[in-house]
């Protein structure tokens, strides 16, 4: 009984299945159902082609999980901190102060001679301007040195303050040439003697001071290595703020005045002033990698009382550096005015027998010493 109930039972589910599956076969639904079912399938004419569907393969793979180690065997130290970021700037500057040394000391030396120090100091600071068809070049230059000898008073070996400004405009951004406006002051510090007389000064601070200012133009380097200035129409200006300086008639100044007796009628003129024709020009090179030349040369000539005396101002300096600190310096000046006499003669009443003669000026140096610069 019960196995009859189940026959009939699985005819049923059978013929139920083949119901379903005639159903389910691939057609086109009537016209009407078209837009209210939606069929995962591509209508060709009459012929209806199913997408195919790829099979994801499963494909295991190991994962090997280990303990991530750290080494600092090959990590190198930072040498140098690193630089913040800064707005750019059309602002370039040079900070350096420099002290060379030399001394000599002698015990039971069968040759002879004096135990000396010598200290020479230095600095130089810079600010310079560009940007597109503008150039502006400052310096201010300072140097003073000393000698001390056994059995003698301290002596002076270099003195000078020099200050400068140059500004400069071009027409483009491809010439080198510049319409520029220059201006130089250059003095001392401290009373200058012929040693080794110390009663009397041949010069002083702003005995002589000179001044130049003029027009022209400047042909200038894109590495700044090279310059040179030409001023058709300069002014220098020459100051004697010592009045017994200027009595004397001291680097072209008026003299003073004097009557039959040596007394000063009329003192002697403070200032000086030329109207000449000026060329400067600094030039920098490397002779190798750590030698580097500099030459610093100005050469000027008056138009009104001396044309064609050309007055010579030429510094040549020679830069060995050691290490970042460390350099040795060998340099010379060579200086030429025209108004500056030497073996000025004078009486026993006080009066000028022979006003002397211009001469060439030379000076030489050789320092090792430190340098900073920042």
């Amino acid at each position: 009984m019960h196995i009859r109930i189940l026959k009939e039972s699985f005819g049923i589910f059978l013929l139920f299945i083949c119901f379903n599956t005639i159903k389910a076969q691939d057609s086109i639904p009537p016209s009407n159902q078209v837009d209210a079912i939606v069929i995962d399938t591509t209508v060709i004419d009459t012929v209806v082609i199913r997408r195919p569907l790829e099979k994801i393969a499963y494909i295991p793979r190991g994962v090997n999980l280990t303990n991530p180690r750290i080494s600092f065997n090959r990590t190198k130290p930072l040498l140098k901190k690193s630089k913040k970021f800064r707005v750019p700037s059309f602002w370039t500057k040079m900070n350096r102060l420099g002290i060379n040394l030399s001394e000599v000391a002698f015990v039971n030396w069968n040759a002879g001679g004096n135990n000396s120090v010598s200290a020479l100091g230095n600095t130089r600071f810079e600010r310079n301007y560009k940007f597109r068809y503008v150039q502006w070049d400052n310096y201010l230059q300072l140097r003073y040195g000393i000698n001390a000898q056994e059995g003698q008073k301290l002596r002076k070996t270099d003195d000078a303050i020099r200050l400068g400004s140059t500004f400069g405009y071009r027409r483009d951004t491809i010439s080198n040439w510049y319409y520029s406006v220059k201006a130089n002051f250059n003095t001392q510090f401290t009373n200058g003697y012929k040693y080794p007389d110390r009663s009397t000064p041949i010069s002083r601070f702003m005995a002589p001071g000179y001044f130049f200012l003029g027009a022209g133009t400047s042909y200038i380097a894109e590495d700044q290595k090279f310059n040179l200035y030409i001023s058709p129409l300069t002014q220098k200006a020459t100051f004697v703020l010592d009045q017994e300086l200027a009595n004397k008639g001291a680097f072209g100044v008026k003299k003073a005045i004097l009557d039959t007796n040596g007394n000063v009628v009329q003192p002697g003129k403070n200032h000086f002033i030329e109207l000449g024709f000026l060329i400067t020009n600094i030039w920098e090179t490397q002779i190798a990698k750590n030698i580097g030349l500099r030459s610093d040369i100005s050469l000027y000539t008056d138009y009104l009382s001396s044309f064609g005396n050309v007055d010579i101002d030429w510094e040549l300096n020679l830069d060995m550096k050691v290490n970042k600190y460390i350099t040795t310096n060998i340099g010379t000046h060579f200086i030429y005015d025209d108004d500056i006499l030497f073996n000025r003669q004078v009486d026993a009443n006080g009066i000028v027998t022979d006003p002397g003669k211009p001469k060439l000026q030379f000076k030489q140096l050789l320092g090792v010493g430190i340098t900073y610069e920042f």
